[in-house]
């Protein structure tokens, strides 16, 4: 689905005195179409202005590109969605024997212990099975991080109610023209995001499987994570590396602020271009191991259908 943003100056002036001017703005709009009018009385509605006298709007223009979070702009492009379930996007990197996901961290090993062939000495004629071992590091893939993965006596992965893993409303934040490599607090502002899956778009997800994916990641700052905590969000995701510095040392602030509140962690996604920045629903649901912190999940969203 195509999204639009607009770039513009504005000259706003309130009814009751002063006044707001705003140089090289940029908004969500639903569509290209929208006339100068719609766009100034969606700038209102996104700043959250009263008592508004007059907008006039400068150096218009309307371009194709990926939507930041503008408020107002994701409930009206739904409101007129059809009903029913959505789209499915996979946000799941495919694991496979020899898969390096994180530098050091042993890649699967996939081995049969019951060959197609072998099955036909065991099973009648014409019926025949395969049963493979893989072994494997959690943290292999898209994978979730529990309580546990930080603390002896945090919660497991047996322990994870359903309810905080399937269908969270999704909040993406857009980041990947972000100036620097971590995330700060400020980024998250403008939203309410309590019980909500924090994803984190930084299209690094582009070097998954390379040499360069070990280097240069973007992160969550450790002020990203305690405004997170406070929020009351139920997960946060992010398309790269880790979701903290693994470059400034063996300090771990997100993963330590996170998992202690409980909220879950799931790192390497993908294709999160593919979902809208609000709207969509998250799932990322691990196994039940007791006794574990960590392992891969089938992350997806379920994105509303297109009015």
């Amino acid at each position: 689905m195509t999204e639009y943003r607009a770039r513009f100056d504005a000259d706003i002036a309130f009814a009751n005195g002063g006044g707001l001017r705003a140089e090289a703005f940029r908004l969500d709009l639903p569509a290209a179409d929208l006339t100068e009018a719609e766009i100034a009385e969606l700038l209102v509605r996104h700043l959250g202005l009263t008592l508004v006298g007059s907008v006039r709007l400068g150096n218009l223009e309307i371009v194709e590109e990926a939507h930041r979070g503008s408020r107002g702009v994701a409930a009206e492009t739904a409101a007129g969605a059809a009903p029913g379930r959505g789209d499915l996007v996979d946000l799941s990197h495919p694991i496979r024997a020899g898969l390096v996901t994180y530098p050091g961290i042993p890649a699967p090993v996939i081995t049969p212990h019951l060959t197609r062939e072998a099955s036909r000495g065991v099973y009648a004629p014409g019926t025949e099975f395969e049963i493979d071992v893989i072994a494997m590091a959690g943290n292999t893939g898209t994978y979730l991080d529990s309580p546990f993965h930080r603390y002896v006596d945090g919660g497991d992965l047996a322990s994870l109610e359903l309810a905080t893993l399937v269908g969270l409303p999704a909040e993406v934040f857009r980041l990947t023209d972000s100036a620097s490599r971590g995330i700060p607090a400020e980024v998250f502002f403008d939203r309410d995001l309590r019980g909500t899956a924090v994803l984190l778009h930084t299209g690094f997800d582009r070097h998954f499987g390379t040499p360069e994916y070990g280097h240069g990641s973007p992160f969550l700052t450790e002020a990203g994570a305690r405004h997170l905590v406070a929020a009351g969000v139920a997960l946060v995701g992010i398309d790269a590396l880790n979701i903290d510095d693994t470059e400034s040392g063996g300090e771990r602030p997100a993963h330590s602020l996170l998992l202690e509140a409980g909220i879950h962690v799931v790192e390497h996604l993908t294709a999160l271009e593919r979902v809208p920045v609000r709207g969509a629903r998250f799932t990322a649901v691990p196994p039940r191991v007791e006794g574990f912190g960590t392992f891969p999940v089938r992350a997806f969203a379920e994105v509303p259908p297109a009015g």
